[in-house]
């Protein structure tokens, strides 16, 4: 079955040459794409502070660069999220990849701000495209593991978007600066293309009959079953707080570290940006326990979050990479415990949706509040309009907390 008999929604029909491997490689395929797209989606973190340079962007113009990519992610997750249920997981995900290489090429050119937001938001399509296709097909590789489905979902995510930053950092030094670092992520796509066009792909879950095809890919009203709403409420709101972080890091907190820490090596602000996001994929796949885990991994995110502050403030560059360490092991115990609950509450033909719904409402937090922190920084200055972000984002994670400890409680009680 070729990608474009499944983009054009046609019954299956076996190729001769086509590679049908097991399941640790279809695994194995699936999370790469998921990791080389978010790889992608954040090379150019370190490039920041000289891009803010050259093109005078300002604080607003950096936070208006990157959030281009998140609006523009949560704007396609909103009306493409259930495509991979109709034109078959596969065909999603190399239409994400096409989509992200054009992005991607489109940013490494750019010369100036409008021409970053461009090459920004379509590489934010695809990852919107690849996020609810990569998450499903996952669950239907490990039918009888959906912990270990979710696990491996914000792996590839977590993973892609904390190597990001450091991968763009050492490329970076490379002879051609910019330019060499998005023409290695447009290779390493092409590379990532070639195993998924030729495997022998399985045919979409829900595919639509003639004459209603249109209609299967109509943007859907966005909902979740009514037994799993908290659940769901609770891994979102989970996820947009720890993204808020997360984009903080990822957009200003490049400039701000390297100017407070006197940071000139572009691999060092990549790490230093990178390292919560490190982190939390790690925590992941290492850590395990049921939800009893999610008040601790709150209470991790509002400590750090202050931690960091406190850091700056001292000017000590090892109290800061202590505080980062912290909110990534914080976020990542959090928000994979939030997600797990969310997505094993509902039935498989729901996953996709989920998933989707739940990052659209996570990326709203790397974007709203990383915009009005841009602005703030203009007006109040740097120091106080991140101190400002950073008890809010305490005072939300310590809301959740008390939430979360409720629900175990409601939960314990239930099963008495």
């Amino acid at each position: 079955m070729s990608v474009i008999s499944e983009l054009r929604m046609q019954p299956a029909r076996l190729r001769p040459l086509t590679w049908n491997p097991g399941t640790t490689t279809r695994l194995s395929i699936t999370v790469l794409v998921s990791f080389t797209l978010l790889v992608g989606a954040n090379l150019a973190t370190p490039l920041y502070p000289q891009l803010q340079a050259d093109l005078s962007l300002g604080a607003m113009g950096t936070t208006i660069a990157f959030a281009s990519y998140v609006c523009s992610l949560m704007f396609f997750l909103s009306i493409v999220g259930h495509w991979s249920d109709h034109i078959g997981r596969r065909a999603a995900l190399v239409l994400a990849i096409i989509i992200s290489l054009v992005g991607t090429l489109s940013f490494g050119a750019a010369s100036n701000l409008w021409e970053l937001c461009l090459g920004r938001g379509l590489q934010g399509a695809g990852v919107a495209l690849a996020t609810g296709a990569s998450a499903a097909a996952l669950r239907e590789l490990l039918p009888h593991k959906p912990e270990w489905a979710s696990r491996f979902t914000l792996l590839a995510s977590s993973g892609g978007v904390a190597f990001g930053p450091l991968l763009g950092g050492v490329l970076a030094l490379l002879p051609g600066g910019r330019t060499t670092v998005f023409t290695v992520q447009a290779v390493l796509l092409l590379v990532t293309l070639i195993p998924l066009v030729a495997l022998q792909a399985r045919p979409a879950i829900a595919m639509a009959e003639r004459g209603q095809r249109h209609r299967a890919l109509a943007p859907r009203r966005l909902g979740i079953p009514r037994e799993a709403r908290a659940k769901f409420w609770m891994g979102a709101l989970v996820g947009f707080l720890s993204f808020a972080v997360f984009g903080f890091t990822l957009s200003l907190a490049p400039g701000y570290f390297a100017q407070v820490f006197e940071l000139t090596s572009l691999p060092m602000i990549g790490l230093v940006a990178g390292l919560p996001l490190g982190i939390s994929a790690l925590s992941q796949v290492v850590i395990r326990g049921g939800q009893r885990l999610l008040p601790l991994g709150l209470m991790l995110l509002a400590a750090s979050t202050i931690g960091l502050v406190v850091a700056a403030e001292l000017g000590s560059l090892w109290l800061a990479m202590l505080a980062l360490a912290l909110i990534g092991l914080g976020q990542g115990i959090a928000f994979r415990t939030a997600f797990s609950g969310a997505v094993n509450a509902v039935a498989a033909s729901w996953h996709a949706q989920t998933v989707s719904t739940i990052y659209l409402v996570t990326y709203l937090g790397s974007a709203l509040p990383v915009i009005v922190l841009g602005w703030a920084v203009g007006v109040y200055g740097q120091e106080l309009s991140i101190l400002v972000f950073s008890v809010l984002c305490a005072l939300l994670a310590l809301l959740l907390t008390g939430w979360s400890v409720a629900s175990l409680a409601k939960d314990r009680a239930a099963r008495a």
